[in-house]
């Protein structure tokens, strides 16, 4: 049976990965046919948000462990996991990725991202797996990406459509890794064939989980056709 994981930011929209997205790439994943892997990154989150009121609260929390809660405790730590371990990989939304996983929510484009991070995204691509990025993911793998031969073709989303995010400034400052950015409503999927990349915009538009939930689909279907 096919191996994908799912790499994981934390719990929780506002610091950590999208659940929604999560627990929807999960189903989406069994329903192609294959497992999950759930993988998360031992360090601690940025900070910790209250969900409820939308402020920062005084505490650390790690993302390992935080993320653990969606995984129903059967995660790997991202140290452990090997391109070889895994047939494709899936990074859910949320704002961990820009938080934790890099630092494109302070400093856009010239944002940092965690080596191990970046070492599992580029190693994947250097032996040819594919990588599904959903949400606001796509920074995650342009900041992996950065400095090398690859221009990988991505999308956000669109501004043509509503979004509660200022779409055209991610497409600005993606485009400075060397995006090659496509447009794409919460209808559609960008895949990129040569580089075996595929992107969704879910939750970076105005949409409903139902919507989220097909987006989410569409990529898992061209994940199983890739494959």
């Amino acid at each position: 049976m096919m191996k994908i994981g799912i790499l994981l930011s934390g719990c929780g929209v506002y610091d950590g990965s999208e659940i929604q997205e999560t627990v929807l790439t999960m189903l989406a994943i069994e329903e192609i046919g294959a497992e999950y892997v759930c993988i998360g990154v031992d360090s601690d989150q940025f900070h910790t948000v209250n969900h409820l009121t939308g402020e920062e609260m005084p505490e650390k929390r790690n993302m390992l462990v935080e993320a653990a809660r969606i995984a129903r405790g059967n995660i790997l730590n991202i140290k452990d996991v090997q391109p070889v371990d895994i047939d494709a990989l899936v990074i859910p939304g949320g704002f961990g990725n820009a938080k934790n996983l890099t630092k494109w929510a302070f400093s856009g484009s010239e944002g940092s991202i965690l080596p191990e991070v970046k070492l599992l995204l580029v190693n994947l691509v250097n032996v040819g797996k594919p990588i599904v990025a959903l949400c606001v993911s796509p920074v995650v793998l342009a900041k992996a990406l950065e400095g090398s031969s690859i221009q990988a073709k991505m999308t956000l989303g669109t501004s043509a459509e509503n979004s509660p995010y200022d779409i055209p400034s991610f497409i600005s400052e993606i485009s400075k890794v060397g995006v090659k950015y496509s447009e794409k409503t919460i209808r559609e999927i960008e895949i990129d064939e040569v580089n075996r990349i595929i992107t969704a915009p879910c939750y970076m538009m105005e949409a409903s989980i139902l919507e989220v939930r097909k987006n989410i689909q569409s990529a898992m279907e061209a994940l199983k056709e890739m494959l």
